[in-house]
């Protein structure tokens, strides 16, 4: 029975946890750098120790059952009316995308992520032989769309961006045929000019003109985008030493801690720091992929290629932002920005690969390939 139990203990993938504790020291040492009394660093530890907690609880849960439509179809109704409550919270940042509990705010969108992730998982796992239908592309979308407009609506365009890579990522992965993908992309640039006319605010379509013409307005919209490439630039090859990093401490760079974490990084810890930085997340995003070809069933499978591919959006919007390569739409970095609703919400997905993992029954490595391709 003892020995049972320590051969679950350690079939948790610890090269996976392990990458990650180089990004959770990274983003402490980078908060506690700049705030005098490590506030934020003492409130970012214990946001890690919970989200730690909640990663081994849910990988000793076998949860199997998720692949319950009923269950499924019960978490998007819930999703669905979180989200909307947020619309009679009051307004934060000019955005309603927090519950407020007093010392602590929650962001569900994060945790709408990772649902979103399962009933992808579940309707593409089902549909593998006949994913070539078009519309199915068509009804995952709607499964898709319920979030992605009522995230858009907070106004809190990032979430939403990453709302419809998630889908589009999970589209592609699935076997779609080339003719339906290009379908989708026409699609996605027909929705996004309806956007533009009728949904985007204006600070939002003018942060999109910045990003095409980024010295068009350095001292409004483009000052942001400005500021962190002067942080990035500035911290040259070994960096300016941690404390050191003038743009966040002069308060020229906003959001240090969270959306622009990546820029007073970079500042601080210069191009050693950020390659080190990125051999992490490597590392990360392997051992996810290695992990979901190893699952016993196309849910289990599609489940982590789909967290794959939350946590590379993630990752590519934030530090595409703070290089000046895409537009700011206030985007975290997984596991270095502060905040606890997305280390939470990246823990538990985290936590639920490694059930799958513990739980899911062995399948021969052709027949997985055969599965879960499906016809071509």
């Amino acid at each position: 029975m003892r020995s049972s139990r320590f051969s679950k203990f350690f079939n948790i993938d610890w090269i996976l946890i392990g990458a990650t504790l180089p990004l959770l020291f990274f983003g402490l040492s980078t908060m506690s750098s700049f705030t005098g009394d490590n506030l934020l660093a003492d409130k970012q530890m214990i946001w890690i120790l919970i989200s730690f907690t909640v990663f081994f609880v849910f990988s000793f849960i076998d949860w199997r059952f998720l692949k319950r439509s009923d269950i499924l179809f019960v978490l998007f109704l819930i999703s669905s009316a979180t989200l909307s409550l947020l619309f009679i919270m009051r307004s934060i940042k000019g955005a309603r995308s927090w519950f407020d509990l007093g010392s602590i705010s929650l962001q569900p969108a994060d945790f709408v992520k990772l649902i979103l992730i399962l009933i992808l998982a579940k309707y593409f796992s089902r549909r593998h032989i006949e994913i070539a239908h078009a519309k199915h592309i068509f009804i995952s979308g709607i499964y898709a769309l319920v979030p992605f407009i009522l995230v858009l609506l907070q106004p809190a365009l990032g979430g939403a961006i990453i709302i419809f890579l998630i889908w589009l990522g999970m589209v592609s992965v699935s076997g779609v045929s080339n003719k339906h993908l290009a379908a989708v992309f026409l699609a996605g640039i027909l929705v996004f000019a309806m956007l533009w006319g009728s949904v985007f605010k204006p600070y939002q379509k003018q942060r999109i003109m910045t990003f095409i013409n980024p010295e068009a307005d350095i001292r409004g919209s483009g000052y942001n985008a400005l500021q962190a490439e002067i942080a990035v630039g500035s911290g040259q090859i070994f960096g300016k030493g941690i404390g050191y990093g003038t743009q966040s401490h002069l308060k020229f760079l906003p959001e240090y801690q969270t959306d622009f974490i990546f820029a007073a990084f970079a500042e601080e810890w210069g191009l050693i720091g950020v390659l080190i930085l990125l051999l992490c997340f490597a590392v990360i995003f392997w051992r996810i992929i290695y992990n979901s070809f190893k699952s016993g069933s196309n849910f289990e499978a599609l489940f982590g290629l789909g967290l794959a591919i939350f946590f590379m959006s993630h990752f590519t919007v934030n530090v595409g932002m703070n290089l000046g390569l895409l537009p700011v739409t206030g985007i975290t970095l997984p596991f270095v920005s502060y905040g606890g609703s997305h280390l939470l919400a990246e823990f538990a997905g985290l936590g639920i690969l490694m059930s799958m993992r513990r739980y899911s029954r062995v399948t021969h490595r052709d027949n997985m390939k055969n599965e879960f391709l499906g016809p071509v």
